[in-house]
């Protein structure tokens, strides 16, 4: 029995074999209707989520499979003082595989631990975001056409942002990267993450202004200042507007270049990018649903012919 924690837990092959398998399902989704007949996926979310708890009951569902689950902790017994082992244990009894999001970090580890079932950690704090790191890479890959050879600018929220830091650490792994963090000082990269880098000679470039640097970037990846990491309220209005996303700052771009967003937007991004063929995040939600559907077949080792 397999899970998924972090996005290394799979080699760089095994990557390339499960995007090839979200490919085909993405071209030949009648092909896989049936292919989870009679199997369960249970969501357990004991934090807010839209975009990846649906996205999961979506590619389950597509699949044929059936879904239960809750989608806050004062909907659980976690809220009696279950412990997640026990939740998982209980959970194992009732499916046949398991989606977790949990505000602490290393909780879905846990669960795996103790759990009869294959668990996928659905976000985990600030730690990791195994899937959508996952779904950040297929759309790479299917619109560039390529993993590696590219310069990629990270740009809000990068020191609590477990989307960024997850795909930080899947793209290493590629040849020919090069980051650059755009941030304000107290958002900054974790120090962590500068010395992996710096150890493993990738190169990077730390700035503040992203209209310092837009124009060198082929990936330009958004994400939102989020206020439920911020400890103080004053600091979370302070930054949450440091970025905005305009047609001023698109016009700097290369012509190529693509927007991605882990989703949800706030401010970050103006509407009136929306319409520029470079803003690509809605077409990375759907690829979340197709790189979920080829996990989920994959973890319960379920081919289709």
């Amino acid at each position: 029995m397999r899970h998924l924690m972090n996005p290394l837990d799979f080699t760089v092959e095994e990557l390339d074999a499960l995007f090839d398998l979200a490919d085909d399902i993405a071209a030949n989704p009648a092909k896989y209707a049936h292919a989870c007949e009679g199997r369960k996926l249970a969501t357990c979310f004991y934090e807010p989520s839209t975009r990846t708890r649906l996205s999961f009951e979506a590619a389950m569902l597509n699949l044929g499979g059936q879904v239960l689950g809750f989608s806050d902790a004062g909907s659980s017994s976690a809220s009696k003082g279950e412990s997640v082992s026990d939740t998982i244990r209980i959970i194992s009894c009732y499916a046949d595989i398991c989606a977790m999001r949990h505000p602490k970090e290393g909780a879905p580890m846990v669960a795996a631990s103790r759990s009869g079932i294959p668990v996928i950690n659905a976000g985990d704090g600030g730690h990791q975001h195994p899937t959508q790191t996952l779904t950040d890479l297929l759309t790479i890959r299917a619109l560039k056409g390529r993993l590696g050879n590219f310069t990629i600018g990270l740009c809000g929220d990068l020191k609590f942002g477990r989307t960024v830091h997850s795909l930080i650490n899947a793209l290493i792994r590629y040849p020919g990267i090069r980051f650059l963090f755009i941030s304000p000082t107290e958002l900054k990269v974790p120090d962590y993450i500068i010395d992996m880098l710096s150890e493993k000679e990738i190169e990077y470039e730390e700035v503040i202004r992203l209209e310092d640097c837009i124009g060198q970037l082929d990936l330009l990846y958004m994400t939102r200042v989020q206020r439920e990491r911020f400890f103080n309220e004053e600091d979370y209005v302070r930054l949450k507007d440091f970025y905005i996303l305009n047609k001023e700052k698109m016009a700097l771009a290369k012509d190529d270049m693509l927007v991605l967003h882990p989703l949800p937007r706030v401010n970050e991004i103006s509407v009136e990018v929306d319409d520029d063929s470079r803003a690509v995040y809605f077409k990375q939600a759907q690829y979340g649903v197709y790189v979920r559907m080829a996990l989920i077949l994959t973890l319960l080792e379920i081919t289709v012919s």
